[in-house]
């Protein structure tokens, strides 16, 4: 095995929140896009964990690196759980993340503050080239709030508030985000996986 991850990821505000919460490991990461590679894979499953699996072994065996991938979304309680593995086409192709803010907080506008409880879920597979695979786990619970607020992040983070910290996760800086977040959160069992890997070779 070479000595590089794969991200399965063409999102650029994933690829820099892993290459920070994955830095101290002795692996080169790099992207789809870095190494040539236009292979999309459609998301055709019907939870996070199908979604993520299936990215990480289809890049690992084309492109016979160590591949991690990540099927991240919104769970809200009031909307029964959406939009869940459907967050990134949430209201349609093509929209922005501001539209599809917009289109999650018209589907909120008469549901109260008590009733407005959240979770962001991230699942990430780790793919060995035609070999094993292993999932890994994050989820973070908060409220929707009633407008977008904070300049960092990207998708929903401007209106998920986590009242703990008296913020959105937009309001946070990337170093506080990157110990609370789903993400983090599922990183931090992934970089337990990469390092036993690693230790296999």
């Amino acid at each position: 095995m070479d000595c590089k991850l794969l991200l399965a990821t063409n999102n650029r505000g994933k690829v820099r929140e892993f290459r920070s919460l994955l830095s101290n490991l002795p692996l080169q990461l790099v992207t789809t896009a870095e190494m040539g590679i236009t292979t999309v894979v459609d998301e055709v499953g019907g939870s996070f964990e199908e979604n993520a699996r299936l990215k990480a072994v289809t890049l690992a065996a084309e492109s016979h690196l160590l591949a991690l991938a990540d099927d991240s979304g919104l769970e809200v309680d009031a909307l029964g759980g959406e939009p869940g593995h459907l967050s990134a086409r949430y209201g349609g192709e093509g929209l922005s993340d501001s539209d599809r803010v917009d289109y999650l907080l018209s589907k909120l506008k008469d549901v109260p503050w008590d009733k407005r409880s959240a979770s962001f879920c991230s699942v990430i597979a780790v793919a060995i080239p035609g070999g094993e695979v292993e999932l890994c786990y994050g989820r973070c619970h908060g409220i929707i709030a009633f407008e977008p607020k904070g300049e960092h992040g990207f998708g929903y983070d401007p209106v998920f508030f986590m009242p703990e910290l008296g913020k959105t996760m937009a309001e946070l800086s990337p170093e506080v985000k990157n110990q609370v977040s789903h993400r983090a959160l599922a990183a931090g069992e992934a970089y337990k996986v990469l390092e036993r890997l690693i230790g296999k070779r």
